[in-house]
């Protein structure tokens, strides 16, 4: 494969943990990603809609036992235990201390993994035949409201995986789990699905004790999204993070309208920021992203999966749905280079 061809592969490899190389979970120390437990579906409310309790099912990860200084990503898969389809308006999600973040699918296997086992980031995020990311938290407790008439919609018995990346940086065990709660909105109120959207720029290097600025970074967005509504973006780096802004633009030359621009921005409990009435991008526009960081290490600082490593990402939700996408933008390629997936011809190398 030649090298402009890897480049872009490289883009999301480290958390779709793909092509070019393995993706391997990396460690402050010990021997990384172990733990045991178990995954668990429950189901509370009532019937929904007509002043009725609305229909609430958790699903919950582990809890598992996390040494010192492991790091890994680990899944379940659990039966939400619905008992028809439903509409879902709004995801609540709660995190222990050592969750670096979770991310909530609902995917079309037909056996529950309740005993968490080692997975690669984004597993079948392109596939939705297979799977559908809907929601990704790093705060330890995060609620996503979606606007009036938009959701996810979720089948009889649905299957949801949680992928978990954790860290243990302390010197004694943890106890590491993750519930996520959906709640059913009325029937009768659903208009339009709700769809994710994953942007972000690999070029991170970031010398010791220094601090950085990379961007503002502009993603043009995938052709078929012209005049989709943008309802809420989140911000993502690692632990030197300092401030994650986003803004709408009609071109790369265009300083945009800022869309994602939070005061006292903390890496580990990034704000979502809603929108009403939602962003509505230009035709042929895109995002112009910027990260900032402060290197307060003794060691240069790369882009990668690990929380050692540093990310320049922002995701965001939208509807009406035209599925996931993840798109990024690079300058290791002479003239810039632009992937988003689908609708690339390398999205199936990177997404095999």
């Amino acid at each position: 494969m030649s090298k402009r061809a890897c480049l872009p592969i490289l883009l999301l490899s480290a958390f779709v943990g793909a092509a070019c190389g393995d993706n391997v979970n990396q460690a402050t120390a010990g021997s990384g990603g172990t733990g045991t437990g178990t995954g668990t579906g429950t189901h509370a409310g009532g019937s929904g809609g007509g002043g009725v309790t609305p229909q609430s099912y958790s699903v919950e990860f582990g809890p598992i036992t996390v040494m010192p200084g492991d790091e890994s990503t680990q899944c379940v898969v659990v039966n939400l235990a619905n008992p028809a389809a439903i509409h879902v308006g709004t995801i609540h999600n709660v995190l222990t201390q050592g969750s670096h973040h979770l991310i909530v699918y609902k995917v079309s296997d037909t056996v529950e993994q309740k005993t968490p086992f080692k997975c690669k980031p984004f597993t079948d995020l392109l596939h939705p035949e297979k799977g559908t990311a809907l929601m990704i938290t790093q705060k330890k407790d995060d609620t996503l409201t979606l606007p009036k008439g938009v959701a996810f919609g979720i089948g009889a018995s649905q299957m949801i995986r949680l992928e978990m990346h954790y860290i243990n940086p302390s010197s004694t065990p943890l106890q590491v789990s993750g519930t996520s709660t959906f709640v059913a909105m009325n029937e009768a109120d659903f208009k339009d699905e709700a769809g994710f959207l994953f942007f972000g720029n690999p070029d991170i290097s970031i010398p010791a004790h220094t601090a950085f600025s990379l961007g503002p970074t502009y993603i043009p967005l995938p052709g078929m999204l012209d005049g989709s509504k943008f309802f809420g973006f989140t911000g993502h780096e690692h632990q030197w993070g300092t401030k994650v802004t986003v803004s709408s633009a009609s071109s790369k030359t265009s300083p945009g309208t800022p869309v994602y621009d939070v005061p006292g921005w903390t890496w580990n409990e990034p704000t979502t920021v809603y929108h009403d009435p939602p962003v509505v991008l230009p035709s042929g526009g895109g995002f112009q992203l910027t990260c900032d960081w402060k290197n307060q290490s003794a060691s240069d600082v790369t882009f990668g999966e690990s929380a050692n490593n540093e990310m320049c990402f922002f995701w965001s939700y939208y509807y009406p749905s035209k599925g996931a996408f993840v798109c990024a933008h690079t300058d290791q390629v002479q003239g810039g280079y632009d992937l988003c997936c689908p609708g690339s011809p390398l999205c199936s190398m990177i997404f095999p």
